[in-house]
């Protein structure tokens, strides 16, 4: 009895420790700060499109240098200045086969988008453009956040965050096969040069648009739109090197 109760503080202290090693296991990991790449990600293939701190990779469309005005970059975000007559952001680097991913915020009513394909050989920054916009002023589903826009809306409920936070955006080109994901969930899914596909283009803005709806090797571009648009995270891996 008397062993019992001199090892019963001992008992205590023992728990204790384990409970909080067990809390501290619990606790999600730490985020990766924004901007940078894990090992693991390297490993895999991945490359910043934006390093945090400039517009290094980045040009006017048309232009070989990036624009004087109308974005900005501070606290490791690049931003999109409502009325800066800034012009559309092109990378600089090409491509075919890619997973593209990146984080988004936009105020309130806001309006904005990305696109790939992007040939300059066309005059336009025309694409295949992931949507980014305040649902609310959406005229329809092939406008709405994460459509391909004006072609293809979103085949699943989409959950953008509340106008502030970040959103989490993917881009998806294997074979012929492209996803749009958002905030962790695939919200559209359609394959280039199907029939379906050929015939949403045709009713769209784009049906005079050459090779539009194919798979092409083209640039990456931040839309210019008259309405802030914040970014960050913004990573590519090229998968027709990973084969």
């Amino acid at each position: 009895m008397k062993a019992t109760l001199h090892s019963l503080p001992f008992a205590r202290s023992l728990g204790s420790i384990l409970l909080a090693a067990v809390s501290f296991l619990m606790l999600p990991a730490r985020a990766a700060e924004p901007n940078t790449l894990t090992a693991d990600e390297k490993s895999a293939g991945w490359s910043l499109l934006f390093d945090g701190k400039s517009l290094h990779g980045w040009r006017n469309f048309g232009k070989p240098t990036p624009p004087s005005q109308g974005w900005s970059v501070e606290n490791g975000v690049l931003k999109c200045i409502a009325g800066g007559k800034g012009g559309d952001l092109i990378s600089e680097r090409a491509f075919e086969e890619f997973e593209l991913s990146w984080e988004w915020s936009i105020p309130a009513k806001a309006n904005n988008g990305l696109k790939y394909f992007i040939l300059e050989e066309r005059g336009q920054a025309i694409g295949h453009e992931y949507q980014m916009i305040d649902d609310q002023t959406a005229p329809h589903r092939k406008h709405a956040t994460a459509s391909f826009y004006d072609v293809l809306p979103p085949s699943s409920p989409t959950h953008p965050k509340p106008f502030g936070e970040w959103n989490h955006s993917r881009v998806v080109v294997r074979g012929q096969r492209v996803e749009h994901w958002l905030n962790g969930e695939r919200v559209l899914t359609y394959e280039l040069g199907s029939p379906e596909l050929q015939q949403a283009v045709a009713a769209s803005k784009f049906k005079s648009v050459a090779k539009f709806g194919t798979r092409v090797r083209g640039h990456i571009v931040l839309t210019y739109h008259n309405d802030e648009a914040s970014y960050r995270n913004v990573k590519i891996r090229d998968l027709s090197t990973a084969r």
